[in-house]
């Protein structure tokens, strides 16, 4: 392992690198407690799937609505002072809600927007902090910066869910709003420290050219289409089901909060563990076979974890849906930016976002279908019907 790619990496990085590292994984703890901690609260509320999968989904819905327009704005803006703001306003988001749930006057709606505005700077991050990081460790080590970056990230999903859940079970959601509040400060001085600057895209053009240009390439580049398709399988038949599980922990396997977010955070270990392995060894001429095998393993978990009527069954699958996800996660970012040329990959990165931002879609069927036939009927269903979109989308794919 003395000359592994993640050795390598750390004698390229400087500090700045870690700086930007810890800012995603702050961000992704936060989301994943809050998620967990608002789908149980908005259940026990409303005892309505539905709108447990809703507010998971007002977290996706600016991708698919502003995704490649701040790709485009982001090349015209100083990156470290864009990351400021952002990280700014959704530490502002969560002291609010801390505040209304402790006067009595948190709503269903109030926890609605706030996961539409922190939806909004989530999906800043493909054409913001990760294109910063890129270009902190240089081209030939993003593959392992990723592959860490993502790390960081499932390993969130691990810490965030059980957080989530224990606060709950405690001083309520009143405690988790006032700890992601505190984590965020952190966050916003990591920001601070950042010595790098980005500099901005050459040229001043218009928004809209600048997104045409990244569209035109996009059309033109064979792997790039590839990698976007099966982006928009994922996000539309895999990942919603990350909004049932709150559901499903408690109507079919019989948990409580703690239980819930314990569950949760199965998939996190797993997918900390599949982003190590990558950070680890895997070498570029895999990336391909990494992204693709990845899906496919994660589709077939899920309908595995929807059918199971045993915890540890379902805990089982989540670990392996976590697997599968890591080397998903880990390679899109980086096929897309190792595609793109480096004057336009904030652009590229703002089209992968609209595909992420399909994620609605998947959430608005996956609600709609689990009031009506059962969460993990639901559940398993759309998971086939992913393996069947796989299989129909293979001469797309395949270029990868």
């Amino acid at each position: 392992m003395s000359n592994s790619p993640f050795r390598r990496m750390i004698g390229a990085s400087g500090p700045d690198f870690w700086r930007l590292w810890y800012v995603g994984l702050i961000v992704a703890i936060v989301r994943w407690l809050e998620t967990i901690a608002v789908g149980v609260v908005v259940y026990q509320r409303t005892d309505s799937a539905f709108l447990v999968s809703m507010m998971t989904m007002l977290r996706l819905l600016p991708m698919g609505l502003f995704g490649v327009f701040l790709g485009a704005l982001a090349e015209r803006f100083d990156r470290g002072r864009t990351l400021l703001a952002i990280v700014l306003l959704m530490s502002v988001t969560s002291a609010i809600l801390a505040i209304l749930d402790r006067t009595g006057q948190l709503e269903i709606w109030h926890l609605a927007l706030a996961s539409f505005i922190n939806g909004c700077g989530w999906c800043t991050d493909n054409p913001v902090r990760r294109v910063m990081m890129g270009e902190v460790v240089g081209r030939e080590h993003m593959g392992t910066a990723m592959s860490l970056d993502v790390g960081a990230t499932n390993a969130s999903r691990m810490v965030g869910p059980a957080i989530g859940g224990f606060l709950l079970a405690g001083p309520g959601i009143q405690g988790a709003f006032i700890l992601s509040v505190l984590m965020y400060g952190t966050a916003l001085w990591a920001v601070l420290t950042i010595r790098s600057r980005i500099p901005r895209a050459a040229g001043a053009g218009a928004v809209l050219a600048r997104i045409g240009e990244g569209l035109a390439l996009v059309r033109a580049d064979r792997r790039v289409i590839g990698v976007l398709v099966v982006t928009v399988i994922f996000n539309i038949f895999a990942w919603p089901f990350t909004g049932m599980i709150p559901v499903i922990g408690r109507d079919r396997l019989h948990l409580g909060p703690e239980g819930v977010g314990l569950l949760a955070t199965m998939d996190g270990i797993g997918a900390f563990v599949g982003a190590l392995l990558a950070a680890l060894w895997l070498i570029p001429r895999w990336y391909g076979r990494a992204y693709i095998g990845g899906v496919i393993s994660y589709l077939i978990m899920v309908v595995i974890f929807a059918l199971a009527q045993d915890p540890a069954l379902a805990g089982a699958a989540l670990l392996l849906t976590g697997l599968g996800g890591a080397a998903f996660a880990t390679m899109q970012a980086t096929l897309v930016y190792l595609a793109a040329p480096p004057d336009m990959r904030s652009r590229i990165l703002g089209v992968l976002t609209v595909c992420i931002g399909t994620g609605p879609i998947g959430f608005l069927w996956l609600g709609w279908l689990a009031d009506r036939i059962g969460s993990h009927n639901a559940t398993a269903v759309t998971g086939v019907l992913g393996l069947l979109a796989m299989a129909a989308t293979w001469r797309w794919w395949k270029e990868i």
